[in-house]
C-alpha cells in the first residue's frame, strides 16, 4: 500500500475535524451576533419608551401647573397660561418625534397603552384650554391619566420582562412635620 494511502484517512480526520470547528465557530459567531442584536433591540425599545414617557409627562407637569393658575389643582408653582404656551409648544414639538418612534420599535400592547395615555393627555390640554374652572372635573382626569400612565408602564414592563413597579402615586401625609 502506498504510504498516500496508509495516510488517507489521518488527512480525511484533519480536514473533517476542520470543518467541523469552522461550522462551530460560524454557528457561534451567528448566535452571539443574533443575541447582541436583540440586546440592542431591547436597549433601543427601552430608550424610546422611556423618551416618549419623559415628553409625555412634561406635558402632564406643564398642566398641573396651569391647573393650579385656574384653581383646579393644588400644584405649588402655578402657572399663567400665556407663560406656558411657549414650554407647551415645545413640548408637543418634542413629543411627534419620540411618538413616530414609537410607533416604529414599540410593541403593539406599548403603543396601544400610549395612545390611551396620549388621549388623556390631550383632553387635560383641551380642558385647561378652555380656561375650565372645575376641581372635580380635573381631578377625575388626574385619575384618568394616572391609571393611563399606570398601564403604558405596566405594558412597558411585560414587552421587556421586567419585574412590577412602583404605581407612581405618591401620598403625602398631610400631618406630617414639614422639614425646613
Amino acid at each position: 500500500m502506498s504510504a498516500f494511502m496508509q495516510q488517507l484517512p489521518a488527512l480525511i480526520g484533519v480536514i473533517i475535524g476542520a470543518l467541523g470547528s469552522y461550522l462551530a465557530i460560524v454557528r457561534g459567531d451567528r448566535a452571539r451576533f443574533q443575541r447582541e442584536q436583540a440586546v440592542r433591540r431591547e436597549e433601543r425599545r427601552l430608550a424610546v419608551y422611556s423618551d416618549y414617557a419623559r415628553v409625555l409627562k412634561k406635558t402632564v407637569t406643564l398642566t398641573y401647573r396651569i391647573a393650579a393658575h385656574l384653581g383646579n389643582d393644588p400644584h405649588p408653582h402655578p402657572l399663567a397660561p400665556e407663560d406656558a404656551d411657549p414650554q407647551l409648544a415645545e413640548a408637543l414639538d418634542a413629543r411627534d418625534p419620540v411618538g413616530e418612534a414609537l410607533l416604529m420599535f414599540g410593541a403593539p400592547e406599548v403603543v396601544e397603552r400610549a395612545r390611551e395615555w396620549v388621549v388623556v393627555v390631550i383632553e387635560m390640554e383641551r380642558f385647561l384650554g378652555e380656561q375650565t374652572r372645575d376641581p372635580e372635573a380635573w381631578s377625575a382626569l388626574l385619575a384618568r391619566q394616572r391609571t393611563a400612565r399606570e398601564r403604558y408602564y405596566a405594558a412597558v414592563r411585560s414587552d421587556l420582562a421586567l419585574p412590577p413597579g412602583h404605581p407612581g402615586q405618591w401620598i403625602l401625609d398631610p400631618s406630617a412635620p414639614r422639614s425646613q
